[in-house]
C-alpha cells in the first residue's frame, strides 16, 4: 500500500504543474446546462415555459403571515430556504456575466434564458422591498428546514419572513441587493426601459438605506448566522453597491463615494485571495480598475490606482506570481475550504476572465512580484479551472451534473433526490423523507442538470454520497459567475470588447507542446474474429518533472454491437501509475461505480498516468444482452 500510495500522490501532485493543451469540452452545452439549473431552483408559481419539468409550484404563501407577498425568488442550494444575501449576489454576478458577455450569450441562443433567470430574482427583490427602508432578507429558517427532507412543493416547515429596517439595519444585505438591482437595470436597459428604471429606483433607495442605517444584517436576522454569516462586515457591500450604481448611472456621486471611502472602508487596503457572497473586495477592486482603464478616474486616480493594485495582486495570486498565493489542489483546482469550495473557483475564474480582457484592451501585461503575466495566460488559467470542473481532473469526474458521463448522481438536494411531485404526489413527511429518500444509495430520480456541486477536497478526492453535503450540495452562486466564463471561452481567442468599442483584442493562445511519446505497436485482434468491443488510446498530456517525463493517457472503450454490454472485464498490463474511471475487481477491471452497463453504440472513458508507453489494454471477458 505504501509504495502505491506514494506513486499516486506523486503523480497527482504533478498534475498541478500543467494545464491541458487541448480541451475537447463542449462549452456551449455546459453553458446551456448551467443556465437551466436556475429553473430547478425557482420558488413560486412556475411559468408555462418552465423547462425543468420535474419541478412544480412551491412557496405560494410565502410572506402572507407578514402581510407581504414574497412568492418567488430562488432556493439557494439543496434546501428550501430563501436567503437574501446569497440570492442577491447570485443575481449581481449573473448580471455581470451578461453585461460583459451578452454578445456571446446571444450568439449561442442563451441570452433570453439568462435574462429570464435574472428577472426571476429581481421580481422577487421588488416584492421584498415594499418601503424605502424595509427589505425582507429571508423566508424560512435553516434550523427547521434542515430538520426535514421534503420536496419544496409540499414543505411543512416554518415559512416565517425576516426583514431589516431602520431599527434593525443590514447594510450588507441592502448593499448587495442594491448592487443586484443596479446591475440588472443595465441588463434591461434596452429590452425593457421602464422595468430598468424601476430597478434603478429600488437600487438608489436600497443604497441610501444601507449607507444611512449601518449595521450587519445577521445581527438583525439572527437565524441567518449559522448559514450565511457576514464575516466581512458591510463596508465591502457599500463599495460594491456604489461601484454598480456608478456603472448603471454614470453619476459622479457614486464615483466620489468610491474615491472618498476607498481607504477607510478597505477597498484599497484589503488584498484578497477570495471573492464570493460574503467578501466583495476583489470584485470592487476589479470594477474600479475597469473605471481607471477607461480613463474615468479623474481626481480620484491616485486612490483608484490603489484599488487596481489590490485587484492585480488577486490576479497574480491565482497564477502563483504573488507573495501570497491562492492555494490549489494537486490537480490544479483553486482550494479555499472543504465546504462548497467550487463557489470560489467560479467567482475567481470570472474575475480573471474579465480582467484578461481588460488588460488586452489596455494593451499591457500584468506586472506581478514574481514575474509578469500576459492577458492570454490569465484567460488560460480560467480555462484550466473550467476544464477541471468539466472532467479534466485526476478522477476524470465532471462536477457539473448532467455534463459528461461521470458526474455526481447522489446530489445533496431535496428536490432532485425525491421522486417528482408531478409523478407521485404521495405526501413525503418531514422525517420520512430522510428515511425513504435521503438514505437511498441509488441515483437521484431527477437529474439536477447543470448544477455545480461543492467539488473535491484539498487532495482532489470526492465522494458521491447524498449525506456528503460539503461536496455534493450545489448552489446558485456557484453557477452565476460561470455563465460569463463559459460564454467567453466559447468565443476562443477572437474576444469581444466591452471597454473600448471598435477594438477587438486577439490574445495569443498559450499552446503547450507535448513531449514525444514513446511508441508501442498496437495489438490487433485476429482478422477472423473482430471484437464488437473496441478500445482506442491516446496521449492527452505530458510534462517533465525531475528529469522524468509523465504521460496522461485517455482510453475509450466502445460497444459497437447492436446489444447492451452487461458484463465487462478488462485486462490491463504494463501499468505503472494510478488509473481513474474503472473499478478494480481482483486482477481485472470493470465498469466504474456509476455504470452498470453500456448501451449499443455508446462509449466509456478511463484515464491513467505513468512515465512509460501506453499500457496494454484488452477486453478479457464480456456479455451482451
Amino acid at each position: 500500500m505504501g509504495s502505491r500510495t506514494t506513486i499516486s500522490i506523486l503523480v497527482v501532485l504533478l498534475l498541478g504543474l500543467v494545464q491541458l493543451a487541448i480541451s475537447g469540452h463542449d462549452y456551449k452545452q455546459a453553458l446551456s446546462k448551467s443556465i437551466l439549473f436556475f429553473e430547478a431552483q425557482r420558488s413560486g408559481h412556475l411559468p408555462p415555459n418552465q423547462r425543468v419539468s420535474w419541478r412544480s409550484h412551491s412557496g405560494l404563501y410565502d410572506g402572507k403571515s407578514s402581510g407581504v407577498d414574497l412568492v418567488g425568488g430562488y432556493y439557494d442550494a439543496g434546501d428550501n430556504v430563501k436567503f437574501g444575501l446569497p440570492m442577491a449576489f447570485t443575481v449581481t454576478t449573473m448580471c455581470w456575466s451578461i453585461i460583459e458577455y451578452g454578445g456571446q450569450l446571444e450568439s449561442n441562443g442563451e441570452l433570453g434564458h439568462a435574462i429570464d433567470a435574472v428577472k426571476w430574482g429581481t421580481d422577487y427583490f421588488i416584492k421584498a422591498h415594499p418601503e424605502p427602508n424595509v427589505l425582507y432578507g429571508e423566508v424560512g429558517d435553516g434550523k427547521s428546514d434542515h430538520y426535514c427532507w421534503q420536496r419544496p412543493e409540499e414543505m411543512t416547515t416554518d415559512r416565517r419572513a425576516y426583514k431589516i429596517d431602520r431599527n434593525n439595519p443590514g447594510s450588507d444585505l441592502a448593499g448587495e441587493t442594491a448592487a443586484a438591482m443596479a446591475a440588472a437595470s443595465i441588463v434591461f436597459r434596452r429590452s425593457d426601459p421602464s422595468y430598468s428604471a424601476e430597478l434603478l429606483r429600488h437600487a438608489h433607495q436600497l443604497f441610501e438605506f444601507a449607507d444611512k442605517y449601518r449595521g450587519k444584517y445577521d445581527s438583525s436576522i439572527t437565524v441567518a448566522q449559522k448559514y450565511y454569516r457576514s464575516v466581512s462586515g458591510y463596508n465591502d457591500e457599500l463599495l460594491w453597491a456604489a461601484a454598480w450604481l456608478y456603472q448603471a448611472t454614470n453619476d459622479k456621486y457614486y464615483l466620489d463615494y468610491l474615491g472618498k471611502n476607498g481607504d477607510s472602508m478597505g477597498g484599497t487596503g484589503w488584498s484578497m485571495t477570495e471573492f464570493g457572497w460574503d467578501v466583495k473586495y476583489a470584485g470592487v477592486q476589479t470594477l474600479v480598475a475597469k473605471v481607471l482603464m477607461q480613463g474615468k478616474g479623474g481626481e480620484h486616480t491616485a486612490v483608484f490606482e490603489r484599488y487596481q493594485q489590490k485587484a492585480e495582486q488577486f490576479m497574480c495570486s491565482l497564477l502563483g506570481k504573488s507573495t501570497k498565493n491562492i492555494k490549489k489542489t494537486p490537480g490544479g483546482l483553486i482550494f479555499r475550504q472543504s465546504w462548497n469550495n467550487m463557489q470560489f473557483v467560479t467567482s475567481a475564474s470570472f474575475l480573471a476572465t474579465v480582467y484578461s480582457d481588460y488588460l488586452s484592451y489596455s494593451k499591457r501585461d500584468l506586472l506581478c512580484s514574481q514575474g509578469n503575466i500576459s492577458p492570454s495566460q490569465l484567460l488560460e488559467f480560467s480555462k484550466s479551472q473550467v476544464d477541471y470542473i468539466l472532467g479534466d481532473n485526476p478522477r476524470a469526474t465532471s462536477y457539473m451534473v448532467g455534463y459528461g458521463e461521470n458526474y455526481p448522481r447522489q446530489v445533496h438536494h431535496r428536490g432532485s433526490s425525491i421522486v417528482s411531485f408531478n409523478v407521485d404526489q404521495k405526501f413525503v413527511t418531514c422525517r420520512g423523507g430522510y428515511a425513504t429518500w435521503f438514505s437511498r444509495k441509488g441515483s437521484d430520480p431527477n437529474v439536477l442538470t447543470g448544477a455545480l456541486v461543492g467539488g473535491p477536497d484539498a487532495y482532489d478526492n470526492f465522494a458521491d454520497q447524498r449525506d456528503n453535503y460539503e461536496q455534493t450540495e450545489p448552489a446558485t452562486y456557484n453557477n452565476a459567475p460561470l455563465l460569463g466564463v463559459l460564454a467567453r471561452l466559447i468565443s476562443g481567442s477572437t474576444g469581444f470588447d466591452q471597454l473600448l468599442p471598435g477594438v477587438s483584442p486577439t490574445p495569443s493562445p498559450v499552446i503547450i507542446k507535448p513531449a514525444p511519446v514513446p511508441q508501442r505497436k498496437p495489438t490487433k485482434p485476429p482478422a477472423s474474429s473482430p471484437s464488437p468491443i473496441t478500445i482506442s488510446q491516446k496521449m492527452t498530456n505530458s510534462w517533465k518533472n525531475e528529469g522524468k517525463v509523465y504521460y496522461r493517457y485517455s482510453t475509450i472503450l466502445t460497444n459497437r454491437s447492436t446489444k447492451t454490454l452487461k458484463i465487462l472485464k478488462i485486462s490491463i498490463t504494463k501499468l505503472y501509475g494510478p488509473i481513474w474511471g474503472v473499478t478494480k475487481t481482483g486482477n481485472s477491471f470493470s465498469f466504474p461505480s456509476w455504470m452498470q452497463s453500456l448501451p449499443s453504440g455508446k462509449s466509456m472513458e478511463f484515464v491513467y498516468i505513468h512515465s512509460a508507453s501506453p499500457a496494454d489494454v484488452l477486453v478479457s471477458n464480456y456479455s451482451l444482452e
